[in-house]
């Protein structure tokens, strides 16, 4: 095996970690941003719920 051989093995090597790496930070980007739009519904069923119990106190009064 000479040195080129070496070299474009170690080449491919490297190319194949930044894909996974690349893939990795990808799904986790993904994951964040799902857990980012879950807890943005979270907070807007809370302020619609707490419009709702201002509103009901305010007519119970």
């Amino acid at each position: 095996m000479g040195m080129a051989d070496q070299f474009k093995d170690k080449a491919e090597q490297l190319k194949e970690q930044a894909r996974q790496a690349a893939g990795k930070a990808k799904d986790e980007a993904s994951e964040r941003a799902s857990r980012g739009r879950d807890r943005s519904g979270d907070e807007t069923r809370r302020a619609q719920q707490e419009a709702q119990d201002r509103m009901d106190q305010d007519y119970d009064a």
